[in-house]
């Protein structure tokens, strides 16, 4: 049998290194899904349960991976599914392919069956490269020039592959006028910016009193420079969501999280720096970074379009964080004065005091955030740990504290939910050996995720280890937006936008042959993490959780307090309850007596 042109795309994609394709089958893209079946198992394709979450799959994979994403779905439907999990990648700067089946050649034009005009609706979040195949001979280079650009770029590309075109018999572009003949590889360069730009941020650093650092997701591969560069200018860290794995949260000096979902030392370092130094974050939050005028910046990103677009920096560093940090590091002049990040480790002592004395407030019927609390010791080393969107994203920013070796990440940029459990599957099968632990809200459960744990189910009996955990909060809410309702609009809950059923979340799991644990006591939390990290098979761990525990941002302005407090003038229909537990969370500490009764549990 002649190679057809999907035999080809399957070849090439191999010959580049991919090793999984996640997508959806569909007529539109048959002829590719025929060679996949006739490689004999090369590259794996992995069924996902819906096109969205094969592109969130395929930036995981991205993400936990270090290489390549990719994702395939067929014209029409199964392509334009696709796109929510591209603009995650695309927002966090993720490698990743999407390949996609067209109508054929002859019917393009003519309003068909399935027909859409892939390479326009694909411009935007494929915007560095989306082409539409129409010849043999042309497949080689677009799957070079999509491949080489979405890694040499960390950028989106797509491919559209019209379906008559698939199944052609494929034939090399001829030596002739018109014709281009790519080529395989692609090695990342050295990035390091010029001695005498790195001067110039040396001298800035050096000159700073209270230096304050903030890692994003460029740091991640970057820990032990960024604890050098931080130890020799006696600097404290925060973190951005997706730089939450950059450093480990045992070091002293590292205050957590940054913005709303922050954390008080955190917002403290940037209040009263007066050096800032950002290495590989969009964090886009311009009110939690200091004011301006207040510190001098240098800032470190291997995109050129990030530098300077969050605070006016003095020294814009275009490179390689590990690199450029290292380049940098004999250029400082280590601070004696350790005054600074004194105050530092003591705001951030203060804080766990307070995080814990309110995780172990007492709630109805529970605090959501002992939940994630009691997770962070019972987390096996070199975990992976993803998130949704929403109110269990404060309490994974938080509470849930990383060490050395582990993973994490959720939708950053897009902020998209249904993302945790997409992630934590394709985490799944780029660490098959690794336990895997996704937190998400019922809402995003209801949305979209359920349907992936039957993905779950088919594939978790070939993993190396099947620790695999599904942690669900329960508050029948829609809990971020109700409480950003109250706080920012001075809206009570709209009970007909906010209000979600109450489903048996842990029984779905147990039907579909995993195991279920189902959580309403306060004093069983601890217990039901350490039950799922044993169980068998993964899990899926449900929380009946309290929608009054307020989200509490770092610092709360007069505004706020102002909408808060318009919010129960209006009535709210949770008044009492929102009342009573905003007002724990804002004492930081336990009532008289908690505490011992909580140690009696």
């Amino acid at each position: 049998m002649a190679m057809t042109v999907g035999d080809f795309l399957v070849e090439r994609l191999y010959q580049w290194g991919v090793r999984r394709i996640y997508g959806y089958p569909g007529d539109g893209i048959n002829g590719v899904f025929g060679a996949l079946n006739r490689a004999n198992g090369k590259i794996r394709f992995i069924q996902a349960r819906h096109e969205e979450m094969a592109a969130f799959m395929a930036a995981a994979d991205a993400k936990f991976g270090g290489g390549l994403g990719v994702c395939i779905a067929t014209s029409g439907p199964g392509a334009s599914h696709l796109l929510t999990g591209l603009y995650d990648a695309r927002m966090d700067h993720m490698p990743v392919l999407a390949i996609a089946g067209q109508q054929a050649l002859a019917a393009l034009g003519g309003h068909y069956q399935q027909e859409l005009d892939l390479p326009a609706m694909f411009k935007d979040v494929a915007g560095a490269f989306v082409q539409q195949a129409s010849a043999p001979a042309q497949v080689r280079h677009l799957v070079d020039r999509a491949i080489r650009i979405a890694v040499g770029e960390r950028r989106v590309t797509a491919i559209i592959l019209p379906n008559d075109l698939q199944e052609a018999e494929y034939s090399e572009p001829p030596r002739a006028h018109g014709t281009l003949h790519s080529g395989i590889g692609y090695t990342r360069p050295k990035m390091v910016p010029y001695e005498a730009d790195l001067q110039r941020a040396a001298e800035v650093l050096n000159a700073g009193e209270k230096v304050a650092i903030l890692v994003g997701a460029g740091a991640l591969s970057a820990t032990d420079e960024v604890v050098a560069v931080a130890e020799r200018l006696g600097a404290g860290v925060a973190k951005a969501l997706l730089g939450k794995a950059a450093l480990p949260d045992d070091l002293p000096w590292v205050t957590g999280a940054i913005g709303l979902l922050g954390t008080e030392p955190s917002y403290k370092l940037m209040t009263e720096c007066d050096t800032l130094l950002m290495i590989g974050s969009g964090f886009p939050y311009s009110e939690f970074l200091p004011e301006e005028g207040q510190a001098r910046g240098v800032q470190i990103d291997l995109k050129a379009d990030m530098l300077g677009l969050r605070y006016p920096m003095e020294v814009n560093l275009h490179g390689d964080a590990a690199e450029t940090l290292r380049a940098l590091l004999p250029l400082l002049t280590e601070k004696t004065e350790r005054k600074w990040r004194g105050e530092i480790e003591q705001w951030r002592a203060d804080w766990e005091e307070k995080l814990e004395a309110r995780a172990m407030v007492a709630a109805d019927p529970i605090n959501p955030q002992r939940v994630a609390f009691e997770l962070s010791p019972r987390l096996p080393d070199q975990a992976i740990i993803t998130s949704d969107s929403g109110s269990c994203a404060n309490w994974y920013a938080r509470d849930v504290k990383i060490r050395r070796g582990m993973m994490c990440s959720l939708s950053g940029g897009l902020a998209s939910m249904g993302a945790a459990v997409p992630y934590a599957i394709a985490a799944k099968f780029a660490h098959p050996e690794r336990p895997v632990v996704a937190m998400v809200g019922d809402g995003a459960m209801q949305m979209n995720n359920m349907a992936e744990l039957i993905t779950v189910a088919k594939y978790w009996q070939e993993w190396e280890n099947p620790q695999w955990i599904c942690c669900v909060f329960n508050n029948e809410d829609l809990n971020q937006v109700t409480w950003e309702q109250r706080v920012m609009e001075g809206d009570p809950k709209f009970e007909a936008s906010q209000n979600i059923p109450n489903v048996p979340y842990h029984r779905f799991a147990e039907s579909i042959g995993l195991k279920g644990i189902y959580v309403d006591r306060e004093d069983r939390v601890a217990a039901a993490w350490e039950e799922a990290f044993a169980a068998d098979r993964p899990v899926l761990l449900e929380f009946k959780t309290d929608p009054d525990v307020p989200p509490l941002p770092p610092h709360i302005k007069l505004e706020q307090a102002k909408n808060f407090a318009t919010t129960l003038l209006h009535g709210d229909p949770d008044q009492g309850g929102i009342i009573k537990q905003s007002a724990k969370q804002l004492l930081g500490k336990v009532m008289p007596g908690q505490k011992k009764n909580k140690d009696k549990e």
